[in-house]
């Protein structure tokens, strides 16, 4: 099974856990993260993911992440393919890093792209016709493993 998280769900581990849902939604990341690294799973990274992650304005929130972020056994690179495909979605209503992030995941190949962010969840939802990858949040991706 090969994953590429957004950097929404590498950033959920240090988010203020107050939210019941936030708590659940890291949980999730957790044990996929877990998973990354006992090799059940594959974890497909990318420049764009590494780009964002390195927008983070707190230094030692950025490290922490970089860490995760390291779990990635692949990396997709912003070529121009990815990056024509990337101005298409955008052009349909995602958001920059969003658009690149599902760019990235469809040529990556990949099973599925983990979000907890509403909008892009909700946009791939609208849009699944022209995807070419699955968008899910990861407690719905952990509860379908796990009946």
């Amino acid at each position: 099974m090969r994953l590429y998280l957004d950097t929404c769900c590498y950033n959920r581990p240090f988010d203020e856990q107050s939210s019941d849902r936030i708590r659940l939604e890291t949980e999730a990341v957790e044990r996929i993260l877990e998973r990354a690294r006992r090799g059940e799973l594959t974890l497909v990274a990318s420049e764009a993911l590494a780009l964002e992650i390195s927008l983070t304005p707190d230094v030692e929130r950025m490290v922490f992440v970089l860490e995760l972020y390291s779990l990635a056994k692949d990396v997709v690179f912003l070529d121009e393919d990815v990056r024509t495909r990337a101005r298409e979605l955008n052009d349909l209503g995602f958001k920059p890093f969003d658009a690149l992030h599902v760019a990235c995941a469809e040529r990556g190949v990949v099973d599925v792209l983990l979000s907890t962010d509403d909008h892009l969840l909700k946009k791939a939802r609208a849009r699944r016709d022209t995807l070419k990858v699955a968008v899910q949040g990861p407690v719905d991706w952990i509860m379908e493993r796990i009946r």
